[in-house]
């Protein structure tokens, strides 16, 4: 059982876990922002090559529930080269499959998970983002210093080294700093610029929340669309069957709602979705009393560099191809991997590191987002002035689904450190009000 030091200040609740076991490390000291699913994943791999890791996250704790995210391909087999496949998969929502319905609750198509070797349209592994966020925090903790109730608040860099303030007063300095903390990365923000600068809005929103299961549900997701508007609605299960997830999809251009204004964004949906039909008026009626509401623009981040200097990013902080790829989490995984590897393979130097890990996972970012933006395109409603919907069934969209599923290799890392379990040992830190 990890130590915990508290520290009431001002409301804020500063939490930092350690491991109790074995000897510090010796490498480099780095810093990562966000302890979702990015930030988690890395700790694990640059743990295992070597280096002492700090996660600090703004949140008070793991946050639970979420969008239920996918793994395929190449980033099923980064799963098990952390040794987590078993740990994965027991925590997943068991779904068989999806039917698209029509509003009178007739089924038009079905996908089964075991489609395309389980790599399809529903991947064999599916699971609330939280509860990957907890397996992968769980195979972590012991070796990594978590930081909850915290975030970065200033930063330095030079030649040598990060010097890093933090909200919560404490001050350090790091090798390495790597920001995955997300769609709105506020490390992105204060190192290479406004989020306008790199966010590019794909003309929907994307709402989801947890509500009962009384709409008889069972192992089958179900997707009403209503092609006319744009937007759809769909019930997911997920491990507790006495509940569901529910998700909104809806085109909204003119998208100007603070992605922290929750009572906005109830509003917002409220208005857009209350004649839309099929079971959505059930959903709806949840939403005040609902545990974890999220909604948010359906976005992706395009940058030409995922580094400057010292400071490095991951995942949708770096590189979100939106959920409307399917991929985000995989190439989370994949990036974690190859960050790591990388910058171990060129001892821990920020330019060769960073330069090779970024021209290994360039080309598989850009095929996953190309997916999303498609995906999107097609949801979009039909106008004289609209682009044509994408027609998927072509052998051009066959070889561009491969190149996102399984378009990159992962280097074996010879001769590069790679303590499967690691023996870490107590870090010791202090919390500063």
């Amino acid at each position: 059982m990890g130590a915990v030091l508290s520290v009431d200040d001002s409301e804020r609740e500063h939490t930092v876990r350690t491991g109790e076991q074995g000897t510090r490390v010796s490498g480099p000291r780095v810093l990562v922002a966000g302890a979702s699913i990015a930030g988690p994943a890395l700790a694990h791999w640059l743990r295992r090559r070597g280096a002492e890791v700090t996660v600090v996250e703004r949140a008070p704790e793991l946050r639970p529930g979420g969008q239920a995210v996918d793994a395929r391909g190449v980033a099923k087999e980064v799963i098990g080269r952390m040794g987590l496949d078993a740990a994965v998969r027991a925590a997943c929502t068991d779904t068989a499959g999806a039917h698209t319905v029509d509003a009178d609750r007739q089924v038009l198509e079905t996908f089964r998970a075991d489609d395309d070797g389980g790599d399809g349209f529903i991947a064999d592994i599916e699971i609330l983002r939280g509860d990957l966020s907890q397996v992968l925090y769980d195979d972590t903790r012991d070796g990594v210093e978590y930081i909850f109730g915290d975030r970065i608040a200033e930063l330095a860099q030079n030649a040598d080294g990060v010097d890093v303030v933090f909200v919560g007063g404490d001050r350090r300095r790091f090798d390495l700093v790597v920001g995955a903390d997300g769609l709105h990365s506020e490390l992105r923000a204060m190192v290479f610029g406004p989020h306008e600068r790199f966010l590019r809005h794909l003309g929907h929103v994307l709402a989801f929340y947890s509500v009962p299961n009384e709409f008889g549900l069972d192992r089958w997701l179900l997707e009403y669309q209503d092609h006319e508007s744009g937007r759809s609605a769909l019930l997911r299960p997920i491990q507790d069957a006495t509940r569901a997830m529910a998700m909104f999809y809806l085109g909204s251009a003119d998208f100007d709602v603070d992605y922290r204004d929750v009572p906005a964004q109830k509003r917002l949906l409220r208005e857009r979705m209350a004649d839309l039909g099929w079971l959505a008026p059930g959903i709806l009626a949840h939403l005040d009393d609902t545990p974890d509401f999220y909604l948010d623009q359906v976005a992706q981040v395009v940058m030409d560099r995922w580094s400057s200097g010292r400071v490095g990013l991951l995942g949708d902080a770096a590189f979100s191809s939106s959920p409307m790829s399917g991929q985000g989490t995989g190439l989370a995984l994949v990036g974690a991997y190859l960050l790591a590897g990388e910058l171990a393979a060129a001892e821990w130097d920020p330019d060769t590191g960073f330069t090779r890990y970024e021209a290994q996972m360039r080309s598989f970012v850009e095929a996953n987002q190309e997916i999303g933006r498609l995906n999107a395109r097609s949801r979009d409603v039909p106008g004289p002035d609209a682009e044509p919907r994408p027609d998927f069934a072509g052998e051009w969209f066959t070889e561009l689904v491969g190149r996102a599923i399984n378009g990159i290799e992962l280097p074996d890392y010879p001769g590069v450190p790679d303590s499967a379990a690691p023996a870490g040992s107590p870090i010791t830190s202090s919390a500063k009000p």
